[in-house]
């Protein structure tokens, strides 16, 4: 038990890699659909053979894409947002009219993180 209790050095955490994320979500999403509409002609040998979760989860898979291009969709607005306000000098705090929400009244500034 003694080297339980060494304590690891610390290190900065690294900066999150950016990409294009849009693009992968979108591109994963049609990937789950596509599989989704591959599998569909053959639900009776699923059914017989108890796979038919293989076709419902590739349906899950492509609902849940939706939802994410939905949220990456407006985080990359929220960060163009940020970076046109840093380069403008204002303060890119204020994330109101971000266009990615429901009207739901729930008193949150924004939908989308900001980085």
């Amino acid at each position: 038990m003694t080297g339980s209790l060494t304590k690891t050095p610390q290190r900065e955490a690294p900066q999150p890699l950016e990409g294009p994320v849009v693009g992968t979500i979108v591109g994963g999403t049609i990937l789950w659909f596509v599989l989704f509409f591959v599998q569909l002609p053959f639900y009776g040998w699923f059914s017989d053979h108890g796979h038919t979760w293989w076709i419902w989860t590739c349906l899950a898979g492509g609902g849940l894409g939706l939802i994410g291009i939905w949220y990456v969709r407006g985080r990359d607005a929220a960060l163009k947002r940020a970076a046109a306000a840093k380069e403008a000098g204002t303060d890119g705090g204020d994330d109101t009219g971000s266009g990615t929400g429901t009207g739901s009244g729930s008193g949150s500034s924004g939908d989308a993180p900001t980085v």
